[in-house]
């Protein structure tokens, strides 16, 4: 799954229509520092992900759920309890600064 498959899917099992907007990661970083590791190093090429090592490893591994139910199952889990239900709002609003920069530098056509 591409990353904008595996966001889609989220969308959907919220029961909302996203709108992903491609921000440079260069970007990201210089309003959240914290990120320059994950998104310059982490995620800054194409990687393709799937369990063919743990089925070489563990031969009997069986994936049982597949990744749209895990996802309502882990949105069942997070709303089952207020208490994880919790709001980041500094890193919320660091977020909606990135993404004001980006729509006034880019903004749609």
């Amino acid at each position: 799954m591409t990353w904008n498959q595996i966001y889609h899917t989220v969308g959907q099992a919220l029961g909302v229509e996203l709108e992903i907007v491609h921000i440079p990661s260069d970007l990201i970083a210089a309003f959240d520092p914290e990120a320059l590791g994950s998104l310059i190093g982490d995620k800054a090429n194409s990687s393709v992900f799937d369990n063919s090592k743990i089925k070489k490893l563990v031969p009997e591994f069986n994936c049982t759920v597949p990744w749209a139910e895990g996802v309502r199952q882990a949105i069942a889990w997070h709303t089952a309890d207020p208490f994880r239900q919790t709001i980041d709002d500094t890193l919320n609003n660091t977020w909606d600064r990135i993404l004001s920069v980006y729509l006034k530098t880019f903004p749609k056509g």
